[in-house]
């Protein structure tokens, strides 16, 4: 039962049950520095302690009065250590808490091998393998009794089929798309550096190609639904423009953002405010007003208006490589697509499949966690839809999520990519430590933000030869698997290369458990594939399912 209670001067009741951290940041410190004045007349020195003594003081009145959080009202000064371990808690769970294969999106043990191969170190690992090979869903590639030593040592795939007219030689691992803005100047400048440096390319993201990532690497230019760098004041295509920019040398594909694994389907707005002079020029937008990014492109609204706008782009940028990027989603809308090629002989010259596992880009946890098919399942999906439909010798395909290492560049050529990108392990040859403030420009390592105190923590030419470094090493890792499986070109990977286990007693190849279809297979026999239903329902003219 409550006692009564006395009122203070906001006209509500403070009772005798509150808890004494309640008082104890009003009434100590009063007490203490009454302590303190009195000693003085003794000691003067010791009224240094009031520096101490009184803010804590202050703060405690100021959280009885304000009105926004409970916690501080009831207990002043002390419910803000809350808040405190709250801001350390990533560091600390990390640091402290977490075993070396714990950590989520990526474990110490990931990112530890990122850094010694960025910096130069040795990644060798003593005593055996510290992961569970009886545990559920461990994969492993298969080596071969006859190792090839023959094999290539920098692994590449050309890009561009017969409609393209200037066809690039990629490198097997790339920079994902990361925008201007979503990462600090600093680390653009020193990814592109490292691309030079490394002979790979670097995706621009769908912010444009800014002044930063003029510094000599291969671009490849992203655009999304913004058509930023690329746009009339309304907001749609502006052919003119992306001609001109297109046609730049250091550009060397061009690349259609449909979605992205981050937030499949759902557009953005970059708030006014943040809309520098900068940004504006970059993506040809107004200054200090808000900027949409809408879910859909105006270009085109179906799949045949998708394949006539690439081969628009890819006459405009000189005849270079022109691809899509999308994580994928209804699977009767990838056929839907592929039934438009067929229809209309136009092929895109790639295909990137972005992971619904989400990347480097802030987006709601509902769309992180619950949108998107995941990469394995997409890419699958998408290599059984260009070989089904007897299209993959005319498409490249690649691979966008969660790659770190050689193995990761292994098991998706094994499931059919023939490139794959990396964002997170990029910024992780950076510096990059994982703490999760992406989105708060706030990032502790420079990495992921605008601000130009902060960035000076970044120097460029000190990261970028990490970046190169890390690319190389990985690479490197790749050739030492491809020799141990008795394979000597990157693509020779194939499914049964990759193995996983079910439960501690079977395991299977991944084409045991998945299917893969043979070439021209949906054409032939569509209804003796998994994927019947879906194909039934695909329709060239658009992407609304045939009901």
């Amino acid at each position: 039962m409550k006692r009564p209670g006395f009122v203070d001067s906001l006209g509500e009741s403070l009772t005798a049950d509150d808890p004494i951290a309640r008082n104890l940041f009003l009434w100590a410190p009063l007490v203490l520095a009454g302590i303190i004045v009195l000693s003085a007349r003794y000691w003067p020195p010791i009224l240094m302690l009031l520096l101490f003594v009184l803010p804590p003081f202050f703060v405690a009145i100021y959280d009885l009065f304000q009105r926004k959080h409970t916690l501080w009202r009831l207990y002043p000064f002390a419910a803000r250590f809350r808040w405190f371990f709250e801001d350390l808690r990533p560091f600390l769970r990390s640091y402290m808490v977490e075993g070396d294969h714990e950590g989520m999106p990526f474990s110490r043990d990931q990112r530890a091998l990122v850094y010694a191969r960025a910096k130069g170190q040795s990644d060798d690992q003593p005593f055996g393998t510290e992961l569970d090979v009886y545990g559920p869903e461990f994969e492993w590639l298969s080596h071969s009794m006859a190792p090839d030593i023959d094999a290539v040592h920098d692994p590449r795939v050309q890009v561009g089929n017969g409609q393209c007219s200037r066809p690039y030689s990629a490198s097997c691992l790339n920079i994902s798309a990361m925008s201007y803005g979503s990462l600090g100047s600093h680390a653009i400048q020193a990814l592109n550096l490292g691309a030079k440096a490394g002979n790979f390319y670097h995706d621009t993201g769908e912010g444009g190609i800014s002044p930063y990532h003029r510094r000599g690497g291969d671009l490849v230019w992203e655009l999304g639904t913004g058509y930023f760098g690329a746009r009339t004041p309304d907001g749609a295509f502006d052919p003119d423009q992306f001609a001109d920019k297109a046609q730049d040398d250091q550009v060397k594909m061009v690349e259609i953002k449909l979605s992205q694994g981050a937030k499949p389907g759902k557009g953005g707005m970059l708030p006014g405010p943040k809309v520098t002079k900068e940004i504006a020029e970059i993506r040809g937008v107004p200054e200090q007003r808000d900027v949409l990014s809408p879910a859909a492109h105006s270009a085109f609204t179906t799949p045949i208006e998708l394949l006539e706008f690439a081969a628009r782009m890819r006459d405009l940028s000189g005849g270079k490589p022109v691809g899509l990027k999308f994580c994928v989603g209804y699977p009767h809308e990838l056929f839907a697509l592929c039934k438009a090629m067929l229809q209309t002989g136009i092929r895109p010259d790639f295909i990137i499949v972005d992971g619904g596992e989400g990347g480097t880009g802030a987006a709601p946890r509902e769309m992180s966690d619950r949108v998107g098919m995941p990469l394995r399942e997409g890419l699958i999906m998408t290599r059984n839809a260009l070989v089904g439909c007897g299209l993959k010798d005319d498409i490249r395909l690649a691979a966008a999520g969660k790659v770190y290492s050689a193995a990761a560049l292994a098991m998706n050529f094994a499931l059919g990519a023939d490139w794959c990108n990396a964002a997170r392990a990029f910024m992780f040859s950076l510096g990059c430590v994982q703490s999760q403030q992406c989105h708060t420009d706030k990032c502790p390592t420079a990495v992921a933000t605008t601000s130009l105190a902060r960035q000076r923590g970044l120097v460029i030419d000190e990261k970028a030869p990490r970046v190169a470094q890390f690319h190389l090493k990985t690479v490197q890792g790749l050739r030492d698997i491809m020799v141990a499986c008795g394979v000597r070109e990157h693509t020779d990977f194939r499914p049964f290369h990759l193995r996983m286990r079910l439960n501690p007693a079977e395991m299977r190849s991944i084409d045991m458990i998945y299917e893969f279809l043979e070439p021209g297979q949906l054409l032939a026999e569509p209804g003796g594939t998994r994927y019947a239903r879906h194909w039934k329902m695909a329709q060239a003219e658009s992407f609304r399912p045939v009901v």
